[in-house]
């Protein structure tokens, strides 16, 4: 039967994670990662979170949320995660533990149910051939895993595919080409370099023009703490950016995106921007880093340039909901 969510389930679904979950590439769990990603997020819902109980045991795990102030949050659900015993795994079971979240999704009175990288429940998943390097998000479902086959079976379209790319950093260094780009552009008026708020102007203005709420709210944060951040700079007016610059404790270097004014682009700044973030990671002694982009998104090349290669592939997703 399935049954809604009692924290009396929480040790029982973190053992049936760390024996299904982690086949997908998934962090294993432990208690306070669990609580902190699921039980103590603000937009946990006990009545969205589902456990599949067969002989007295935990044999299934699903869990949505929902949040008006999430995008999309409005009118979706977002769906993290569906879980279940390998002997359980059934296009059945599946759709039963679907089913329930999805009607707890129109109970809310959402239209729609996504798999998408604003979901607030964060979880974090193996770089596959790495010394257990990590990656904080997954922005979708693995591509071919049994619940992405499932959802496609059952109507849900996939959106998007992204792909989550990887480099260690180990002896990075910023090649000719790169610095013979940057010695036009200086030409021109263009400095690639670390934001100074005593030299530099107009980054309020910049982050503002990307209409990114994510970008503005994490930009803006680290400019004001101090953290950070690699700036393209037109006569000491910021015209592009890339950061923040941010060592996880994984060893992980972590930025929230990269970006130039249209009216600025076409003098490289964007790869530059790039391979100078990845120099100051690698000057502070990050061991990696880890992204994902779309697999259209024309900055995958520049990625690539820099020596990152496409390591797992994510697929958003989306169903429309039927009253």
């Amino acid at each position: 039967m399935i049954a809604t969510w009692h924290d009396r389930y929480t040790h029982e679904v973190i053992a049936l994670w760390n024996e299904e979950a982690v086949k997908d590439g998934y962090k294993e769990m432990t208690e306070e990662s669990f609580n902190r990603i699921f039980l103590r997020n603000t937009y946990f819902d006990a009545m969205n979170t589902f456990v599949w109980l067969q002989d007295g045991r935990v044999q299934g795990f699903a869990c949505g949320c929902t949040g008006n102030d999430l995008p999309l949050g409005d009118v979706a659900g977002y769906i993290t995660c569906i879980v279940l015993r390998k002997n359980y795994r059934t296009d059945e079971r599946f759709k039963l533990m679907l089913d329930v979240m999805e009607l707890r999704f129109q109970e809310l009175g959402k239209k729609q149910a996504e798999v998408l990288f604003f979901n607030p429940m964060q979880l974090p998943w193996y770089i596959p051939d790495t010394a257990r390097h990590e990656h904080n998000n997954a922005p979708g479902f693995p591509v071919g895993s049994k619940l992405h086959m499932f959802l496609t079976s059952v109507g849900y379209k996939e959106r998007a595919t992204q792909c989550a790319m990887y480099l260690s950093l180990d002896g990075f260094q910023v090649p000719m080409n790169i610095v013979s780009k940057e010695e036009k552009a200086a030409a021109l008026g263009y400095r690639v370099e670390l934001f100074d708020g005593k030299i530099h102007r107009g980054m309020d203005e910049l982050l503002t023009s990307f209409n990114n709420l994510l970008w503005q709210k994490e930009i803006s944060r680290s400019v004001k703490e101090g953290v950070p951040v690699v700036i393209a700079a037109f006569n000491d007016r910021a015209v592009g950016f890339a950061g923040p610059v941010i060592k996880g404790e994984d060893g992980r270097g972590f930025f929230a995106g990269i970006g130039v004014h249209p009216e600025h682009e076409g003098h490289g700044l964007g790869s530059s921007l790039f391979f100078r973030l990845c120099e100051a990671f690698e000057n502070m002694g990050t061991e990696y880093m880890s992204l994902y982009t779309g697999s259209n998104n024309p900055a995958i090349r520049i990625y690539e340039k820099a020596g990152f290669a496409t390591v797992k592939t994510f697929a958003v997703m989306r169903r429309e909901l039927t009253q």
